[in-house]
């Protein structure tokens, strides 16, 4: 099978945005702003968490990872995505596909897993105070996020050996701008029901879950606050999970609505309209939303920023 996969077909077409021919300066333009934000601002948040004494807690450790997975999650896809925008040739190499497809499964699964142990910290935070140091110690944080980057490794390669080890022997033109799974998939030499039911019970598994255990958590978050006494300590617990809830929606909706909706064939040209927005756009908005609304990422960037000053002085 391995032979046939080498003999049928060496490389691939990702089509993208080739229909969109007299916007594709200005959407090379759009998606290298977003990327370049996505870079710089995840990777701001990564150094100060990292140098900042004061951001080292369970939240902000989870939000280091959540940093380093968006810098992987973009880049998996964006810099060949610029590529071919400009590009004649849009081809990526068979074992060029299968990689991406498996780093972007990767970031994909241990993100929703990730968002599901940061909505447990808040729970832990806001309902058990006072157990909160003993519950959320380092060791327990460094398991959740293990755990997640764990099913995120064997989901990728799981997916993608199971896939790139079918025939393809027919089109070989992707009509997406990265390998995604679907698109991939139906261009196989064979009936891939299995491939699909494995592929449901996997986005069950994985995505709608954790969305459910993270609304279930915030359920009994939002009844703990309302029987909080103080309004101000109210406002303080709504505050830490605002930041939080807005990038869980806007993570899991683009997903839920590109990937559970029906297919149809005008739905291809929504779908990768929907991808752009959590491969290149979310990664660029998360850093954003969570420096802006966070009082102690300020207070870090303005000592950082400080002690640099007097430095150069």
């Amino acid at each position: 099978m391995k032979k046939d996969n080498q003999s049928c077909l060496k490389e691939f077409i990702l089509l993208g945005f080739s229909d969109f021919k007299p916007m594709k300066e200005l959407l090379f333009c759009l998606v290298l702003i977003f990327y370049l934000m996505a870079l710089v601002g995840n990777s701001l948040v990564l150094t100060l968490t990292i140098a900042s004494p004061t951001l080292h807690t369970p939240m902000y450790f989870f939000l280091w990872n959540l940093s380093f997975l968006e810098i992987g999650y973009t880049s998996t896809i964006s810099p060949k995505m610029l590529v071919n925008l400009l590009s004649e040739n849009q081809t990526i190499s068979f074992w060029g596909c299968g990689c991406q497809m498996c780093f972007f499964l990767l970031f994909s699964v241990t993100e929703c897993c990730l968002l599901c142990a940061m909505a447990y910290d808040r729970y832990v935070a806001i309902c058990k105070p006072l157990q909160y140091p003993s519950i959320m110690n380092n060791k327990k944080c460094a398991n959740l996020a293990a755990i997640s980057w764990t099913f995120g490794a064997c989901v990728s390669l799981g997916q993608s050996i199971s896939i790139f080890t079918l025939p393809f022997c027919g089109s070989n033109r992707i009509s997406h701008f990265f390998c995604d799974l679907m698109p991939v998939l139906r261009l196989t030499s064979i009936n891939t029901y299995k491939n699909e039911v494995a592929n449901a019970t996997l986005t069950v598994v994985f995505v709608l879950v954790p969305l459910l255990l993270i609304l279930f958590t915030y359920v009994l978050i939002v009844s703990t606050i309302l029987t909080m006494p103080v309004a101000t300590n109210r406002h303080k617990a709504f505050s830490t999970c605002s930041s939080h809830l807005m990038v869980v929606f806007i993570f899991f909706g683009t997903i839920i609505i590109t990937y559970i909706h029906p297919n149809s064939a005008s739905s291809e040209d929504d779908n990768r309209l929907l991808a752009l927005l959590y491969t290149v756009v979310t990664p660029s908005l998360n850093p954003i939303i969570y420096s802006l609304r966070n009082k102690e990422i300020k207070a870090a960037y303005k000592t950082s920023v400080a002690r640099k000053w007097v430095f150069l002085r």
